[in-house]
Order: structure tokens, then sequence, then C-alpha cells
């Protein structure tokens, strides 16, 4: 019986290492690493040449957003970061008229995504008063990668960048042409004064 509890007691001390193994990844994992667009960078492609699924199955031409700046988050409801949809919330109520938000839910870092699209959409309205667009959950990494993100991720189709979302809530600065500009780490809030710098606020 002692052997017995003393094996679960190691087991579940194992998963509890795992966890907060996974949450210090999250937190320190490129925290502060922003990437920054060369100047005289030719790209394959635009933002404008995707088409995405919103969160209530609407799909969206993302040529929608020709002349405005746009903002690609991926988001998720159960990580360290999650408070900060309402620091993005709060950046779209402002600057919205010239400034896209859109949100991508993942699943991708620390299984910290697992709800549908349903559920996704009830949490951040009742937590978080959520009126930016959301999209369809989606892969940000992995084999599975959504093509916005490929893009996104990929130097010889974007023209310059070759950094994937390392944990959630990582930034994309797209500028009023549709291209890439700007990658920041997920630490990056609105208030912070290189990503201001780069929307031109």
């Amino acid at each position: 019986m002692l052997k017995k509890i003393i094996s679960i007691a190691s087991v579940l001390l194992i998963v509890v290492l795992f966890m907060n193994f996974q949450i210090l990844k999250g937190l320190f994992s490129d925290k502060s690493e922003v990437n920054i667009k060369p100047a005289s960078v030719a790209a394959k492609g635009s933002l404008y040449d995707f088409k995405m699924n919103s969160l209530d199955g609407k799909l969206i031409d993302l040529s929608k957003y020709k002349g405005k700046k746009v903002i690609i988050l991926n988001v998720a409801s159960k990580c360290g970061y999650t408070p900060q949809y309402a620091d993005w919330q709060k950046f779209h109520e402002k600057y919205g008229d010239k400034i896209v938000v859109l949100g991508f839910p993942a699943n991708n870092f620390g299984s910290q995504e697992p709800g549908t699209n349903e559920e996704i959409a009830t949490f951040c309205q009742k937590n978080y008063g959520v009126t930016f667009q959301m999209f369809d959950k989606v892969d940000v990494t992995g084999d599975a990668q959504a093509p916005l993100y490929k893009w996104l991720s990929t130097k010889d189709l974007n023209g310059w960048n070759d950094k994937a979302p390392t944990w959630n809530f990582c930034k994309y600065v797209i500028n009023e042409k549709g291209e890439l500009t700007h990658f920041f780490a997920s630490k990056i809030k609105p208030e912070d004064a290189d990503f201001k710098a780069a929307v031109g606020i």
C-alpha cells in the first residue's frame, strides 16, 4: 500500500513539474524579442492573398483590411498572457478605425486553448468583452500550420522574417500595403515603446 502511494505521488510530482516547466517556458521564451523588416525587401504575396474563417464560421477575405495596419495575435484562454485580451481590446477601441486587431486562437503551446469555437467566443466576451475580429482556431506552428502563419513565419514567402510564434500572444504587424513589417514576442503589449513606434502612434 505504501509503495502504491509513493508511486502515485511520484507520478503527480512529475506532472506538476512538467506543467510548471511549460508555464515558465512561456513566460521566459524570447520574451523581449523584436524582429523588424529590413529596408528594400520584396515578398511573395501579401496578407491580402488569404481568406480565413471567423470564429462564427464566416469566410473573411483579408483584403478587406487594405489601407489599414493590422495586428495579428495567436491567442489562448488558459495562458499566463491571457489577460492581454483586455489590453488588445482597449487598443482596438482606441485605434480600431485605422489599426485592425485580429485574434487567432491556437492550442499549440501548453494545450492552453482546448475549447471549441463556441467556448472560446463565450470566454472572450464574458471575461474581456472582446469585440475585435476573432477567427477559427488554427495551428500556428508544426506540420498543420495554417497557410497564413506559414506566410508570416517563412522568409522565402514574406521576404524577411523566419520567426514563428514562440508562445501564445505573439504579434505580427502588417502595414497598409499588406506587407509584414514586425514580429513581437509574447511579453510585448500595446503600450510598449517599440510596438507603438512600429504602428506609428
